[in-house]
């Protein structure tokens, strides 16, 4: 009989640079051998990759905001990074110099959220100050976006210059679309039972994941614009990545980094850490990222750490520890009942 097999990411390196919470790790889309960080050490890391995860470490550190750094992006051609900053700002950074190439300033309390439109003409931004914000790449603020009831979370754009639509979360509990050709609100997507942290497209724009304090991890049909499904995954769930060449979503919650295959509906993996210095205490992930090609997930920590993870095989009959998770009505039976009828 032929071993069975199954995918599981192993960790193979720890990169460490930061000095507190890890909020947010951009990848570029293509083969560029680099990653940028953003921290609540007020800083963004910009970290060589030589191929092996192990070998990473930093190439510098870009400072010039005067608070925690809340999220970061870069453009599709991976030349800039966009920062996110609770002292109201955003900034544009020159990669290959580490310099502030342009400051986005407009927003009255903390921005939390940006990103890139995919032909790099656009930059969104979302703040606590409830608005959403389209600004041109001169730093002018071109639209300001008004609708939700508490502070906006969360934006996400899709990777499509075909597709001009804007996603945003909120701790209003709602989710928004918006068309970002003519600044519409195209509809309002409810399901969640508490604020809303992260909401992602996928790579091919098909579907939306969001998440939040309710821990329900809600999977949504872009286009058609509803839920599909839901994942009860037991804890507040602070950031949400899908996987570029698997149909694969991943959670950082409180426990845990779940792995999730969305096409056989089964659990692929929980990733969890350990702090030994803090009498074992679990570590949080707060930021999620994969490489372009796959098979590198990158997670960083409320201790301010990095872990890369390797996609490998392993086999089944290794696999001691299993992996449970709580469906509902909608899924198949978690990966062990799969495991046991194969």
């Amino acid at each position: 009989m032929a071993e069975r097999e199954m995918v599981l990411l192993v960790e193979v390196g720890t990169l460490r640079g930061h000095s507190d919470m890890v909020t947010a790790i951009a990848t570029p889309s293509d083969s560029a051998h680099f990653l940028v960080s953003s921290s609540r050490d007020k800083s963004l890391l910009v970290w060589n990759w030589n191929s092996t995860p192990s070998e990473l470490h930093p190439l510098r550190r870009l400072t010039g905001h005067s608070h925690f750094v809340q999220d970061v992006k870069l453009s599709s051609d991976a030349l800039f990074a966009l920062s996110a900053s609770c002292d109201g700002d955003l900034r544009l950074w020159d990669i290959a110099s580490g310099a502030t190439t342009r400051r986005f300033v407009g927003h009255s309390n903390d921005v939390l959220s940006v990103a890139f439109s995919r032909d790099n003409r656009h930059v969104v931004s979302v703040s606590r100050d409830r608005t959403i914000k389209i600004w041109n790449t001169l730093g002018e603020c071109k639209h300001t976006l008004e609708g939700h009831t508490d502070w906006v979370s969360c934006v996400s754009l899709p990777p499509s210059v075909f597709w001009p639509t804007i996603v945003s979360a909120s701790w209003d509990q709602t989710l928004k679309i918006w068309n970002l050709t003519n600044c519409k609100l195209r509809c309002t997507l409810t399901a969640h039972t508490g604020y809303v942290n992260t909401v992602i497209v996928s790579p091919d724009a098909s579907l939306l994941a969001s998440g939040g304090r309710d821990g329900m991890l809600v999977l949504w049909d872009l286009a058609e614009e509803r839920k599909l499904y839901y994942i009860n995954v037991g804890s507040i769930i602070h950031a949400l990545c899908f996987c570029p060449t698997r149909y694969w979503v991943c959670a950082a919650t409180d426990h845990c980094v779940k792995i999730l295959d969305l096409e056989t509906k089964s659990v692929v993996q929980d990733l969890k850490i350990h702090n030994p210095t803090n009498n074992n205490k679990m570590l949080h992930c707060t930021s999620l990222a994969w490489s372009f090609d796959g098979n590198t997930l990158f997670t960083g920590y409320t201790d301010g750490t990095i872990k890369a993870w390797k996609v490998t095989r392993k086999s089944i009959d290794d696999v001691v520890e299993e992996l449970p998770i709580e469906f509902n009505e909608d899924f198949e039976a978690p990966l062990l009942e799969a495991l046991q009828n194969m």
